[in-house]
Order: structure tokens, then C-alpha cells, then sequence
């Protein structure tokens, strides 16, 4: 997972050509759709009063969202979402750490 993401977030990534940015995304948005329900069930076994399961369940609540966004109009749109699946399956990864999911 933060593999994929440092593709489109390292300071030295390059701009993928348009048809390997829709790749990547669909390989974002695969990996979150994994993620989440994993996520859900690790947060769901801490106590409701758990700073950690706040946090990660507010961060699914994010991806669920930018789930729900379309690719974009043009290039540079379709890139700026790309780039924010990014963000949201390395905060998903770094939760699955967290709470010891299995991804």
C-alpha cells in the first residue's frame, strides 16, 4: 500500500502519464476498498472512549468519501484526486499498523 502511494506523493515522483494515473488510481481505490472494512473491524474491538479508534475511524470516514468523488475533468483534477487516494491509503496503512490489521 505505501508503496503504491509514494508513487504519486514522494517529493521526486514523476507525473504519470494519463493512462498509468488511472491505473494508479484504480489500484488506490482497490486497496482502500480492502482496507477499510479491516480497519472497522480492528477499531471496533477497542473501547468507544479510544483515542485510536477515533482517529482511525475518522480517517475511514475520509476515504469513504474521496471513495465517492469521481476521477475529475482533465488532467490535473484527475491527478490532484489521485494524489489525495494517496494520502488516505498511506493514513489507512499507518492504521492498520496501529491497531494490527492484517494489510
Amino acid at each position: 500500500m505505501r508503496e503504491t502511494a509514494t508513487l504519486l506523493l514522494a517529493s521526486d515522483a514523476e507525473v504519470p502519464s494519463p493512462e498509468r494515473l488511472e491505473n494508479l488510481r484504480q489500484a488506490l481505490a482497490g486497496m482502500m476498498r480492502e482496507a477499510i472494512p479491516e480497519i472497522e473491524a480492528a477499531a471496533g474491538r477497542l473501547p468507544k472512549d479510544d483515542i485510536p479508534r477515533a482517529c482511525a475511524l475518522a480517517c475511514v470516514g475520509e476515504a469513504r468519501m474521496r471513495l465517492r468523488l469521481d476521477a475529475g475533468d482533465g488532467f490535473e483534477q484527475r491527478l490532484a484526486r489521485a494524489v489525495k487516494l494517496a494520502r488516505s491509503v498511506r493514513a489507512l496503512a499507518d492504521h492498520c499498523q496501529t491497531l494490527g490489521c492484517a494489510s
